[in-house]
């Protein structure tokens, strides 16, 4: 008999059940892996970008906006620095806000949280697999899973569904949570991947293959949102960091725009640059501001063999319109094994903002990514997760 079972290790799991120890309640976990943490551990290449100093309910995408501006009220990115320096793990900015640990990698990250639990009595039971989960009539659970062959059941008067979404298969990742959800009536925002590659198919795809490991600083826009980041041209389609913020938002059938230079304007640089020599063709123009291969690659586009003295204003119309306003109709994505994220999840509308309890199932709690709450790439999706986790921690 325990104040809760949390589902999942990660890490939103992980700050639960610290938090709720701290507390004096006493949880289990139950993870799925043979170890905790995860996609902690493969987070930032080995890294970890834990928290991002920019962190707001602005940069995270759901169907209620609002709903995670009380989990951020109650954990906030400076509780997130203070709860790490004070286990010596102390925070550098990268680019953007993305704070890395200095000195320390994810795996140090992990051990805090193992070592916090094993102080304060949280069990931890690995390759532990959750078959079911039922609720009694007088309100209490019953947890029944898999551990090396047997089945085994817990109880518990709360549940944390902290399993997380769809993307890494090959990390145990599952609908779990969401099969739960469904199970005890809720309602679920459609899931898809996200913060993900998206591919290029058609009379396109070559070009963009034939630019395969070129990168380029870009603003690429959808809709009313835009980011400058790297792009990165890959044999079937787009990535880097710019593509993965923007696939968030990008749906089936949309285009996206490509800004190749952003900040400045090509055909003033074009005049600057004729004023001094026309007779310098386009191509050492465009060789001067992308790699060699970029501006070869644009002859498909442009007439990049004409001296600047000679370009038309058709010539120019192109070039502004190929510089400044590239459009690109995606065929998709690169799925969730690809996917930093999923977005979608667990209805926000059948859950306290505060507390993140069913509002229907009391007792039963969901956090981190199966929720409907979807940060941008850059250490927000990990900030959404602690602060979930102490959320919960406080109510269970």
């Amino acid at each position: 008999m325990v104040d809760a079972i949390i589902i999942g290790a990660g890490a939103c799991g992980l700050m639960c059940a610290v938090q709720a120890g701290f507390l004096g309640k006493q949880v289990i976990l139950l993870e799925r892996n043979d170890k905790a943490g995860a996609k902690i551990l493969i987070s930032g290449g080995g890294r970890c970008n834990y928290t991002n100093l920019y962190s707001s309910h602005a940069n995270f995408l759901s169907a209620n906006q609002h709903f995670s501006k009380s989990a951020f009220s109650q954990w906030t990115v400076d509780d997130t620095i203070s709860f790490f320096e004070t286990y010596g793990i102390y925070g550098q900015e990268k680019t953007l806000g993305q704070l890395f640990p200095e000195n320390n990698k994810a795996k140090d990250i992990v051990d805090i949280f193992t070592s916090l639990c094993a102080d304060l009595g949280q069990e931890i039971r690995t390759q532990a697999e959750v078959k079911s989960v039922a609720r009694h009539e007088d309100g209490r659970f019953s947890v029944t899973y898999e551990q090396h062959g047997k089945s085994k059941t817990l109880e518990a008067a709360a549940v944390v569904l902290a399993s997380g979404g769809l993307p890494v298969q090959k990390l145990g990742a599952t609908d779990f949570a969401l099969r739960i959800a469904r199970q005890f009536g809720l309602k679920i925002v459609a899931t898809a991947p996200a913060l993900v590659p998206l591919t290029v198919t058609g009379k396109d795809a070559e070009w963009f293959a034939s630019l395969s490991g070129n990168s380029i600083f870009c603003r690429v826009s959808h809709e009313e949102i835009s980011f400058e980041e790297n792009i990165l041209f890959t044999h079937w389609g787009l990535s880097g960091p710019a593509i993965l913020q923007i696939s968030s938002y990008w749906r089936p059938g949309d285009w996206i725009e490509l800004d190749l230079l952003p900040g400045q304007n090509i055909l003033e640089l074009i005049e600057q640059e004729r004023q001094q020599n026309g007779k310098k063709s386009l191509i050492t123009v465009l060789a001067q501001l992308y790699t060699r291969k970029i501006a070869d690659a644009m002859a498909k586009y442009l007439p990049v063999d004409k001296n600047l003295a000679s370009l038309s204003k058709a010539d120019l119309q192109a070039i502004e319109q190929q510089i400044h306003y590239f459009k690109v109709k995606p065929a998709g994505d690169k799925g969730y094994d690809r996917a930093e994220v999923m977005r979608g999840g667990v209805d926000t509308s059948e859950l306290s903002s505060k507390t993140l309890e069913a509002k229907k199932v009391p007792g039963l709690y969901f956090g981190g990514e199966c929720v409907d709450v979807t940060g941008w790439l850059g250490g927000y999706n990990f900030q959404w997760a602690w602060a979930s986790g102490f959320v919960i921690a406080q109510s269970i």
